[in-house]
């Protein structure tokens, strides 16, 4: 009998636990008879071991630690420009409007010595961006990185294929790296909605990747010299549960849940953007129109707090204790948390998708500011709009974006595009959108489906049973890492 064969799956992101153990990406692959190393935070190998532990499927440590200490100790300028290069240096024939932005906020944060290099950055950024051998050279120097951490485990299990969450694009790097060095065939899945057109060029030699649709296939092909043959569109898994209403909490048990009135439309925002703008200005403005009773129906309105609240930075946690300061300024405003996974992979958890769903589903509006989460909402086929009010002050002090400037970014002006939602840029226009919805709700709701089509390429909720055979057959076809 032939030795069974294994699979190694880095999960170093807590949507990554969501897209291959929450759906039928990892059952899919047990059943075709492979073995899964799943490596992961090491904080909380025990805890996904009893959440998710089935026969076959073995739970390892990724060794983040040890893999951030290597890029902090060993030519961790040269690591850092690297990877710079890599995010920023996509070919001119994708829409880089959201990778500009990310290269401004690099240069108005430098320091002063950095900054100084700019001149020469930007002229090594023109030709990266008109030469894909100039961005080979790019990809390729990055082997030279390779601290072969997981030495033993590559020696223990011998796995045929190694698959990522990102392309190299986050420490996944190392992983990658090692496997290409070893000759191990490497694959990636795109986890989210808006990752081909913002992180750009890949941190390792990969081989293969699935990815949502055609639009994110034309974005890995022209932004980042993908083959064409090499891409696979597989739809996106982590949203199988909603196609098929699996997390849907009935509306008077999540009404409960928060003390919500019934007798009141729920206006739902979601903060985003957080990291170039704060959001609270959006916020005050809904909760101003509820307070003053300016809309067409008596609303309240649920906050969905963004993980960055709850990180170490005083700009993310002050606007966190913002919000929940309006809950005692104003009457009917709530706050839902998002619940933590913990260690490594924070507040990104696959434990609260009940809570998600049912707040884009039982929502009589959902708003935010382009979110991921206007393509998971018109899934639930609750009207969006994308409120985009610049803050007075930005982030005093730090690199920020008006929210009135960023309509460009290729996920945000296909959102605009397709008519699935509204976009409101005061607080006049806000009102009338938030109105329209309460008085007709299914006006985009035809957009919103054709947007869903397009965004997700498949509506049937086996996007997991999709990829994951597509996996399989990767594991188990022969060849090398090229």
């Amino acid at each position: 009998m032939d030795k069974q064969k294994t699979v190694f799956i880095s999960a170093d992101h807590g949507l990554a636990i969501v897209y291959f153990l929450q759906t039928d990406v990892v059952k899919t692959l047990l059943e075709a008879g492979l073995r899964v190393v799943l490596l992961t935070d090491d904080h909380l190998l025990e805890k996904i071991r009893q959440s998710f532990g089935t026969q076959g499927l073995i739970i390892e440590g990724l060794r983040l630690q040890q893999a951030r200490a290597y890029l902090e100790k060993v030519d961790y300028s040269r690591q850092w420009w690297l990877d710079f290069f890599r995010r920023a240096g996509a070919s001119a024939r994708m829409n880089l409007e959201a990778i500009n932005s990310y290269v401004d906020w690099v240069y108005a944060e430098a320091p002063p010595k950095r900054r100084m290099l700019f001149p020469l950055v930007r002229l090594i950024l023109y030709v990266l961006r008109h030469s894909s051998p100039a961005r080979r050279v790019v990809v390729n120097a990055q082997q030279r990185y390779t601290p072969r951490l997981y030495t033993d485990l590559f020696e223990q299990y011998q796995p045929t294929l190694v698959v990522a969450s990102t392309p190299g694009w986050r420490l996944d790097r190392y992983l990658l790296r090692e496997a290409n060095a070893r000759g191990v065939r490497t694959a990636a899945i795109v986890l989210g909605w808006d990752n081909p057109s913002s992180y750009a060029l890949p941190g390792a030699k990969v081989e293969y990747i699935s990815c949502w649709s055609e639009i994110q296939k034309h974005e890995l092909m022209v932004g980042s010299d993908w083959q064409e043959d090499r891409i696979h569109i597989g739809g996106i898994p982590s949203y199988d549960g909603y196609f098929r209403r699996e997390w849907l909490l009935p509306r008077e048990q999540y009404f409960q849940m928060h003390g919500l009135d019934p007798n009141r439309k729920l206006l739902s925002y979601a903060c985003s953007f957080v990291t170039f703008s704060p959001n609270i200005q959006n916020i005050e403005a809904i909760a101003r129109l509820i307070a003053q009773d300016q809309l067409a129906a008596p609303c309240q309105l649920l906050i969905r707090l963004h993980p960055n609240h709850f990180m170490e930075n005083k700009r993310w946690s002050g606007e966190r204790q913002q919000i929940y300061e309006l809950t005692r300024r104003y009457p009917h405003v709530h706050v839902v948390e998002p619940v933590p996974l913990g260690g490594e992979l924070g507040y990104y958890s696959g434990e609260d998708m009940h809570e998600k769903s049912s707040m884009m589903a039982h929502s009589d509006v959902f708003l935010t500011v382009y979110s991921t989460m206007v393509v998971e909402t018109s899934i639930h086929e609750t009207p969006i709009i994308s409120v985009t009010i610049d803050a007075p002050k930005g982030w005093p002090g730090k690199y920020s974006l008006p929210l009135s400037q960023i309509g460009e970014w290729p996920t945000h002006q296909r959102f605009r595009l397709s008519g699935a939602g509204r976009v409101a840029s005061n607080e006049g226009e806000l009102k009338q959108a938030i109105n329209d919805y309460l008085l007709d709700p299914q006006r985009d709701q035809e957009a919103q489906q054709n947007f869903i089509r397009k965004e997700c390429t498949f509506t049937d909720g086996q996007s997991g049973k999709r990829t994951g055979a597509y996996l399989a057959q990767l594991a188990y076809s022969t060849g090398k890492a090229r």
